[in-house]
């Protein structure tokens, strides 16, 4: 365990040196504080670095909405809110990570019963039914969720070619489908409602 803080130690040696050097350091904030605050620093983006994921799905999503908003000076900021849009991917990250589904053939298409704990069963029931309502009609294939203690039943039904599809996406495949999701955040963050008119 020494050994790896030592090089780590050592190899920001010089960017510690240049810190202390060029500012004091304000009271209270340690070396390393100081450290990594001229590190991130260093590698705001720029045409040099050709990393543009900041690292986590939900913190890109929100992060995003924020830098439209931002640049848009008609903005009602009395109407934003960033908490829905993170509660609702709160909810994607959730059901695609801890949820369980297992799927039953049923004519024209499959029958996914989807389940998880205490904590994940409201994520499943809200999403499930979301995307079913969101997503019911297009391309013809015609969706139904309901509700169950531990989470929730959809019922995905397709054209006869489409069946091998259906069967290949799965839930979490029928899931990610649809390029609503984009539309769907922005009207989530900017107070607007996603399911009018469905």
């Amino acid at each position: 365990m020494k050994a790896p803080l030592l090089a780590a130690a050592l190899c920001l040696a010089p960017t510690l040196g240049l810190a202390q050097a060029t500012q004091p350091m304000p009271q209270g904030q340690t070396m390393l504080g100081s450290m990594m605050h001229a590190n991130m620093q260093q590698a705001a983006p720029s045409a040099d670095i050709p990393a543009t994921e900041p690292g986590q799905g939900a913190f890109a999503a929100i992060a995003e909405i924020v830098r439209a908003l931002s640049a848009n000076p008609d903005t009602d900021w009395s109407k934003v809110d960033i908490r829905r849009l993170r509660e609702h991917l709160r909810d994607m990250d959730v059901v695609m990570i801890d949820a369980d589904a297992r799927s039953e053939d049923i004519p024209g298409g499959l029958r996914f019963i989807v389940t998880g704990d205490a904590r994940v069963a409201p994520s499943i029931r809200r999403m499930a039914k979301a995307h079913a309502k969101v997503m019911n009609g297009v391309d013809g294939w015609t969706y139904s969720a309901r509700e169950t203690p531990d989470g929730a039943i959809m019922e995905v039904r397709v054209p006869e070619k489409d069946l091998p599809k259906l069967k290949g996406l799965g839930f979490f495949g029928v899931m990610a489908g649809g390029m609503h999701h984009q539309p769907h955040h922005w009207m989530m963050a900017t107070g607007g409602n996603p399911h009018e008119g469905n």
